[in-house]
């Protein structure tokens, strides 16, 4: 079976899309890849095709596996779903599952049952796995969502940078890094964190234009303008729906963002006066709720959410007609990847900023707290580390009164904790009721260089900038985004940290 044969006979295409099969080509001769490619333009298949060719000497206990590494445990289910109904041997292990259950798939991978296997960077923390893993042959390891894997990214994901200490403990498999979005610097350090050159591995860089996204910004001042746009949006969605419809009532899927809770409970109070039917999502609702609001938008029971950022892992609906800002999100990556949600059934569909210059602070205020200083690390260490018994038994409220970070919005004691896990310093889990935390080491010199977090520091707030710079821009806003992103750059030179 070759490649075109197993995208027809699995997949049901005729031909491949764009530079598709150059890159299984790469792979299937043992090259490294980077791959940009906009969303809904086929990256999965990149890393699915070569894993349904199999060795001609592969033996089924030792027949190979292409591991996948995703930070998106809600689309794992969907994923693997999808490609068992096409007859893939495909399967995940995370924490959702039972421990009976992962016991089971755990014996099944050993086994040699499946082609694909989907895992969090994090499973490579449970001996267990490694000890199963070990009994298999990887033949390639894909990175979904590789901006995870840079800390200049937008949303870093601390197990991502021990790439290079899983690529050994798997044999150095050929690696495919995939995602839709990755600055010039972020596709540098993507490359440093695998543990490669620039010249081991082949930059495919699809564009990130989609050309069914009207993208627009609008500058507005205060409450009842950013209402009136919602609205609007809305009824235009609600049109074409109408005439997609054949004449029957319906209503186009939207998304609208906002950066504060209660931000958005205010706009919920708004709606619900004018009688407009919406849910609303956000990190502070109990478990089941998210769950029971996401189901109902995904179903389309309810066509419109309102949301802060923690609505949108997992959210793979097709049909979403409109994505609105009401806030500025806090950079240029943050903001493609969210509307990066509509229209991926290829329709067309809205995406519109409202930008209000007010709303700038919220943002400053965040990228502060996401980037606490030395001074900030040294004393949440000190209490882990001295005081322990107390920081155990009363959990991070406590905690927060003695560093003087009350703010509902000051993360950066999250944040702290987050990176000394990273750093091997800490181990355990942490939340409001109490910390589960084990001290394993003193604080590395990294989390202490005062030049080296300020430089962090300065790296955010220029990423706030650009998307400042993008809504005041005169020009073609798609040059400003392309160049931005480095689309046509080759990959450069590792970056020196200090």
């Amino acid at each position: 079976m070759n490649p075109k044969d197993a995208l027809h006979q699995f997949f049901g295409f005729e031909s491949f899309r764009r530079s598709q099969a150059a890159i299984i080509e790469r792979l299937l001769g043992g090259g490294h890849a980077l791959v940009i490619m906009p969303t809904g333009a086929g990256k999965s298949l990149c890393y699915q095709i070569p894993a349904l060719l199999p060795c001609d000497d592969e033996q089924p206990q030792r027949r190979a596996v292409t591991l996948v590494l995703s930070p998106l445990i809600a689309l794992m289910k969907d994923q693997v779903d999808a490609l068992r109904a096409k007859g893939i041997e495909a399967t995940f292990i995370n924490s959702s599952l039972s421990r009976e259950e992962r016991e089971r798939r755990y014996s099944e991978v050993a086994e040699g049952r499946f082609r694909l296997l989907y895992v969090t960077p994090e499973r490579f923390r449970k001996p267990e796995f490694l000890e199963v893993i070990a009994r298999r042959e990887v033949r390639l390891l894909a990175v979904d969502e590789a901006h995870c894997i840079s800390e200049w990214g937008h949303d870093f994901r601390p197990d991502y940078s021990r790439l290079i200490e899983i690529r050994e403990l798997l044999g150095q498999p050929t690696t495919i890094a995939l995602t839709a979005t990755a600055t010039p610097d972020v596709q540098t350090d993507i490359v440093r964190q695998l543990g490669l050159q620039p010249d081991e591995i082949e930059l495919f860089h699809e564009g990130i234009e989609r050309p069914n996204l009207r993208l627009d910004v609008q500058e507005v001042w205060g409450d009842d303008e950013k209402l009136e746009h919602i609205l609007a949006v809305r009824d235009v969605a609600d049109a074409a729906s109408v005439r997609a419809d054949a004449g029957s009532v319906g209503h186009g899927s939207g998304i609208v963002y906002f950066t504060l809770i209660r931000t958005l409970e205010r706009f919920s109070e708004l709606l619900r006066q004018r009688r407009v039917p919406h849910v609303c999502y956000h990190g502070d609702l109990e478990r089941n709720d998210r769950r029971r609001i996401q189901n109902e938008f995904m179903q389309g029971h309810c066509p419109l959410v309102l949301a802060t950022p923690a609505f949108g892992m997992g959210i793979d609906k097709e049909d979403i007609r409109f994505v609105l800002h009401a806030e500025i999100p806090g950079s240029m990556e943050a903001w493609y990847q969210e509307i990066g949600r509509a229209g991926r059934d290829g329709l067309a569909s809205d995406c519109l900023l409202l930008y209000d210059e007010a709303d700038l602070t919220t943002q400053m205020e965040f990228i502060r707290w996401s980037n606490p200083d030395a001074d900030f690390y040294h004393r949440v260490y000190d209490f882990v580390a001295h005081d322990h018994e107390r920081a155990t038994a009363f959990g991070l409220d406590w905690l927060r009164d003695q560093l003087h970070a009350k703010h509902k919005h000051d993360h950066r004691l999250e944040t702290v904790l987050g990176m000394l896990e990273r750093y091997g310093v800490i181990e355990g889990t942490w939340d409001d009721e109490s910390l589960q935390l084990e001290v394993l080491s003193a604080l590395p010199d990294e989390l202490l260089d005062r030049d080296r977090l300020a430089i962090k520091l300065r790296r955010d707030q220029e990423k706030l900038l650009a998307l400042v710079q993008l809504i005041r821009h005169e020009g073609d806003r798609m040059d400003f985004i392309r160049e931005y992103f480095g689309q046509g750059r080759k990959l450069a030179m590792p970056i020196e940290r200090p």
